[in-house]
């Protein structure tokens, strides 16, 4: 298999530099709440003739600098979607390979997030999951839980739809009332503010089933960007995008 060179994506002649873009940032408006659709891994690959799984491994490369950007940039939470309910009908080699890949990259970035105060939470159906990457999960958010700085949210296992449906499920479980405040209670990210700013990667216009209830007043950015290359500078950019919005929750 074709070995993946670290690499970082060149900034375009004329751009400003990461320094000067950071610069232009309010510290005092940046979103609690990032949630990100990482997108295009294989068509990253694709494009340079390799395999669909080492895109993912590219994409694996700029989860851990995102996670790092953001707890340095101040963002209290990030919601990565990281496996979908619909992502079970690709190739059984694909979904083999993101198994293991994930497996992989917690045992390897256990003690860097540890180091960086993460906390981690995995959202979605995770019971669904096969019991090595379980038994992974299980043990890494043990490890992590003390920590207070940056909420690491992964969704796997997840869908949009079916987490409002198991939500309803819970409400009516309990005896509640059917509100917008119980089904909140209920969500799998009922530990999470909803999100503030949804980016999606790779030019798609779409949420995917991704954080359905949550996204409602949520700004979106979509960059033409594709993961492996989203790095620290892509995610600065969305939030000055996010910064330039006027939020108005429904007001004139």
């Amino acid at each position: 298999m074709p070995t993946l060179a670290k690499r970082r994506p060149a900034v375009p002649t004329g751009e400003p530099s990461l320094d000067a873009l950071e610069a232009r940032l309010d510290r005092a408006r940046i979103p609690r709440h990032v949630a990100v659709i990482m997108d295009g891994n294989g068509r990253w690959a694709k494009s340079r003739g390799l395999p669909r799984l080492m895109g993912h491994r590219a994409g694996a490369e700029s989860v851990r600098e995102i996670v790092r950007a953001a707890g340095e940039l101040g963002i209290g939470t990030l919601t990565l979607y990281a496996f979908s309910t619909e992502n079970w009908q690709r190739s059984p080699l694909e979904v083999q390979g993101l198994m293991r890949l994930l497996v992989h990259t917690l045992r390897k970035e256990s003690q860097e997030l540890h180091k960086n105060g993460v906390r981690l939470h995995a959202v979605g159906r995770t019971d669904g999951l096969p019991a090595p990457v379980r038994k992974e999960l299980e043990r890494t958010i043990e490890f992590l839980s003390a920590n207070r700085g940056l909420h690491l949210n992964l969704a796997l296992n997840y869908g949009g739809r079916q987490e409002i449906v198991d939500a309803a499920r819970a409400v009516a479980r309990a005896g509640e009332s059917i509100t917008e405040e119980s089904i909140a209670r209920h969500l799998y990210t009922a530990h999470s503010p909803d999100p503030d700013l949804v980016v999606r990667t790779s030019g798609e216009f779409r949420l995917s089933n991704f954080l359905l209830w949550q996204s409602a007043y949520a700004e979106i950015h979509v960059t033409p960007t594709f993961w492996p290359d989203f790095r620290r500078r892509e995610l600065v950019l969305a939030l000055l995008d996010y910064q330039r919005r006027e939020r108005r929750f429904g007001a004139a």
